[in-house]
């Protein structure tokens, strides 16, 4: 029997490896906890990539407490406006939106998405989550080349539902830096989507071995796709879609 020199590399858990749906990436979960409401996510346009120098905290690496060289990225993040406010309450189905109110100032986003002629209020009605409307604004920003700003939902945490509420109504229609979430050297994480390469064959795509040059017809595909021809193993490692996914990274 031969022996396995190069089985595909990349998880399963990430299948299908398919096309994100936007280049704004979804956050599903929300963390809870702390004493004063804030926003509890920010955007950023990616600028580059650098390296530094920095000590190894794992305990169990090899260089564990020595100074090792890292590959870092460099996020840009322009201040962002808050466009409305949004409460929602906790249902058998579901978060519902039971109320909003949009600020006045907001023409960035005509043309975009719909936005009320006038800014309305809230209504008195119990709710059990607070979230905003906040839009990017990528025109300071002299990396990228685009005009049109990013809109999405951000959640506010921390503190009592009040509380909360006080804070989307003292920032409502205003901007809110990124000094104003997160301090020096906070662990936060980070979502994106990733760089898109299009449609790309399995040893792009999964890392394979190439078979000898001496094979027939093909050197860059898998050995075999298993002993049906009618039905294809999920695990065989095929081309596809490769890059734009949704990624996350923790504690950075």
């Amino acid at each position: 029997m031969p022996t396995k020199h190069h089985p595909r590399r990349g998880s399963k858990g990430y299948s299908p490896r398919k096309r994100a749906r936007s280049e704004i990436p979804r956050i599903q979960s929300w963390p809870d906890g702390g004493d004063k409401p804030r926003l509890q996510g920010f955007a950023g346009y990616k600028a580059g990539m650098t390296h530094m120098f920095v000590v190894d905290y794992r305990p169990t690496s090899t260089t564990s407490g020595q100074e090792v060289m890292m590959p870092v990225t460099v996020v840009e993040t322009p201040p962002m406006k808050i466009a409305a406010v949004r409460l929602y309450k906790s249902t058998p189905y579901g978060l519902k939106t039971v109320t909003e109110a949009w600020a006045d100032n907001v023409e960035e986003l005509k043309g975009r998405i719909p936005v009320p002629k006038k800014a309305g209020e809230l209504k008195d009605v119990e709710f059990d989550e607070v979230r905003v409307i906040a839009y990017t604004k990528p025109k300071e920003v002299t990396g990228v080349p685009k005009k049109l700003p990013e809109i999405m939902e951000i959640r506010i945490g921390g503190g009592s539902k009040e509380e909360r509420l006080g804070y989307a109504k003292e920032i409502l229609g205003k901007e809110v830096d990124i000094s104003d979430i997160y301090g020096d050297g906070s662990m936060v994480d980070v979502t994106a989507i990733t760089k898109g390469k299009g449609f790309q064959g399995s040893v792009k795509r999964w890392g394979l071995k190439l078979l000898v040059h001496k094979n027939r017809k093909h050197r860059r595909m898998v050995g075999t796709l298993g002993p049906w021809m009618t039905w294809v193993h999920p695990k065989v490692p095929q081309g596809g879609q490769t890059g734009y996914h949704h990624r996350v990274e923790y504690n950075k």
